[in-house]
């Protein structure tokens, strides 16, 4: 190989790489740099672990939350404490289990008074294994995530935003998830309502802030997630993670 064709290879071969270098991140790339980022190990499929959440709102008392997910026995169980009443949701494989002041026997005016039904019960289920099984629950069949990674400009830091939407059995919502783009840390999650045409209403739904990090079987998650209505910023609450 002469001179000339060898540096006309070489020339070839580093614009090929940086072509590649500079070829946009797609969503489903970016997804993966983060489950990488915030599960290294692989363990949410075999997740089973407890946690102690505190919510914290404004003019109430706070809440603690004790919350236990085993994936793989598919069990759920969470402890609510407020004030002097404590409330026990179970689901075991389905089955639902209640209690009130560690007692199962309550009346219905006591059951309702205290939100303490089945229904709710499997609402918690999903939602806490959902936020707290972030941004891993993002792989879920009825999970639709856009290709295309936008770069955006959030309370004055720059993220790439992830856009989720869902099947209509799975949820209206449309998702957009802030990874640091060094890191692919998730630092901020935000969610609009949908109009009946699908359409993004923009002047609802909420942003979450997280910060500061706990690890819980080696799983990093957001130590606190502060909640804010879009439309005018006002402040909801803050749940505080203590593994």
């Amino acid at each position: 190989m002469n001179k000339s064709i060898y540096y006309l290879f070489a020339i070839c071969l580093i614009m090929l790489s940086l072509n590649a270098c500079n070829k946009p991140l797609t969503g489903a790339q970016l997804l993966e740099n983060a489950i990488a980022y915030h599960d290294p190990n692989g363990q949410w499929d075999a997740f089973n672990g407890s946690f102690t959440v505190r919510m914290e709102t404004p003019s109430q008392a706070s809440r603690n939350s004790r919350i236990s997910i085993n994936l793989q026995d598919e069990i759920f169980d969470l402890v609510v404490t407020r004030d002097s009443i404590t409330t026990k949701y179970t689901i075991n494989k389905g089955d639902c289990a209640l209690a009130l002041n560690n007692s199962s026997n309550f009346t219905e005016e006591m059951a309702s008074n205290n939100n303490l039904s089945c229904e709710r019960a499997n609402m918690y289920k999903n939602y806490y294994t959902y936020l707290y099984g972030l941004p891993m629950k993002l792989k879920d069949d009825g999970t639709h995530i856009h290709e295309t990674v936008e770069t955006k400009s959030f309370k004055g830091k720059d993220y790439l935003v992830l856009k989720a939407t869902y099947d209509k059995a799975v949820g209206s919502d449309i998702w957009y998830f802030y990874f640091n783009p060094e890191t692919y840390a998730m630092e901020v999650y935000q969610f609009f309502k949908t109009d009946d045409a699908g359409n993004q209403k923009d002047d609802s739904g909420e942003y979450i802030l997280l910060t500061e990090e706990a690890e819980v079987n080696t799983i990093k998650m957001p130590k606190a997630r502060a909640w804010y209505f879009n439309k005018d910023d006002k402040y909801l609450g803050t749940d505080i993670l203590n593994p």
